[in-house]
């Protein structure tokens, strides 16, 4: 592709940011939407199997492959952070090495990762709080759906390119491929073929697939983004690659550590209360997909403006972007106090089990206030040069706030309890993080203004 061409203008440089804040991230929401109502739906079929020890296995099981899914998140954040300020300086050639480079590694690390997560899954799930036939079913669905990671780690950095060119609607169908698929799959091969858990793991596996097909059209045919990866390119990239990775990736463990804390500490209450947490952990991502999108949709927004030294766009996307956490978090709140009822009984949940759930859908939800503040603050971090500060104020929320107030509060209050705890972790972390933040932003935007002539 020539860099005359229109398509590569950097779109994020000029015009409304709050147009680009929010059609980036309705679009990325709605794709990650899908990528996790792949989980959210097999759950919900294998919940219509009435047996709540098959939907607290799962719920063991993807709190474990959510770290390794997170693993993925981490380097398509740091693809992200590179490939749109190249698309910024319209470096269309230095871009395309920089795809090419950055899938190789993605989808290597996350092969070893699936490697070590197979190898020990029995081990990490008897960690985490599982046994007896609970742990054998958990540990076969590990088995079968976490070879297929590489391929989303691909799909994942695929979609995160075309994020970072302005390719909103094209990423939104790499990441809405797979739940599409999933939604005809899953009762196919969980009910009607009468496979259970192992055809949820194989649906899993077919929606990856297709979604990694669905990355490799747009990114290599359609913009001609991928080339045949060498050696000069992939040590080229290693260096700033891993920079913006290392501490990404770090940032990105922390809620699945978070969410690994709040398991046992659920595991406690017994397999109704894990399969009650299940539901809540699937129905998080996939209520409040807008605010997981937040993080990794502005990125694109904050890296091209940051690439040409428009900091006054930056500080005005930091704003527009919680401007859309609060909008949004109140919206989707009040969908989930009116359908909480409705989902306890389509999962077949215990009383206990429901108890979990409303805890979550009448109280903890509101959280999401300040938990979405933490989000725009470590993407303006992740893509701004200090991505050690997401870093420390997700782990601050997930390995030094969680764990206490999960045994104060679970000890006093229950099961229930440790949903509280997960939301006032969220919303310490969240205010500090973005209280933080924006006096970054702030000085980078005094000191962008400090060097104009007069």
């Amino acid at each position: 592709m020539s860099g005359d061409d229109p398509q590569d203008e950097p779109r994020f440089v000029t015009g409304s940011t709050m147009r680009h804040v929010v059609v980036m991230t309705v679009s990325g929401s709605a794709g990650l939407l899908f990528m996790f109502l792949v989980d959210f739906i097999a759950l919900w079929w294998i919940g219509q199997l009435q047996d709540e020890q098959l939907v607290a296995a799962v719920g063991f099981a993807w709190t474990i492959q959510f770290a390794a899914v997170s693993v993925g998140i981490g380097l398509m954040i740091a693809t992200i952070a590179l490939v749109s300020r190249a698309f910024g300086q319209r470096d269309i050639a230095g871009a395309r090495r920089m795809t090419s480079a950055a899938m190789v590694l993605t989808t290597v690390i996350l092969a070893l990762v699936a490697l070590g997560v197979v190898l020990f899954r029995r081990e990490i799930l008897a960690v985490s709080g599982a046994d007896g036939e609970t742990l054998e079913i958990g540990a076969r669905y590990l088995a079968l759906s976490v070879p297929t990671m590489p391929i989303m780690a691909f799909a994942m950095v695929a979609s995160g390119v075309l994020r970072g060119k302005g390719e909103a609607v094209q990423s939104m169908i790499v990441t809405m491929s797979a739940g599409a698929v999933s939604l005809v799959a899953d009762p196919i091969l969980i009910i009607w073929a009468g496979l259970g858990v192992d055809g949820a793991a194989y649906g899993i596996g077919i929606s990856r697939i297709t979604s990694a097909l669905a990355g490799f059209w747009y990114v290599g045919r359609v913009h001609g983004l991928i080339c045949w990866p060498r050696m000069v390119d992939i040590r080229a990239i290693w260096g700033p690659f891993f920079a913006i990775a290392v501490p990404a990736v770090a940032t990105q463990m922390s809620t699945p550590f978070g969410n690994w804390v709040l398991t046992r500490a659920i595991a406690e209450f017994g397999d109704s209360a894990v399969a009650g947490w299940g539901v809540v952990t699937r129905l998080t991502i996939l209520a409040f997909g807008g605010i997981f999108a937040l993080s990794g949709a502005i990125g694109g927004i904050f890296g091209q403006n940051y690439g040409v030294g428009k900091m006054d766009r930056v500080a005005a996307t930091y704003l527009d972007a919680l401007k859309f956490c609060v909008v949004y978090t109140v919206v989707i709140w009040g969908v989930l106090i009116a359908l909480d009822g409705w989902m306890i009984s389509s999962f077949n949940l215990s009383d206990e089990g429901g108890e979990v759930v409303r805890a979550f859908t009448r109280y903890a939800a509101g959280a999401f206030l300040f938990t979405g503040a933490l989000f725009v603050a470590n993407s303006a971090f992740n893509n701004l040069d200090r991505p050690l500060w997401s870093t420390g104020f997700n782990w601050a929320r997930d390995g030094v706030l969680m764990y206490p107030l999960a045994l104060l509060m679970g000890g006093w209050l229950g099961a229930s309890g440790v949903i509280y705890a997960q939301a006032l972790a969220g919303v310490i972390a969240g205010l500090v993080a973005a209280t933080a933040g924006w006096h970054y932003v702030k000085r980078l935007r005094t000191d962008a203004l400090a060097v104009l002539p007069a």
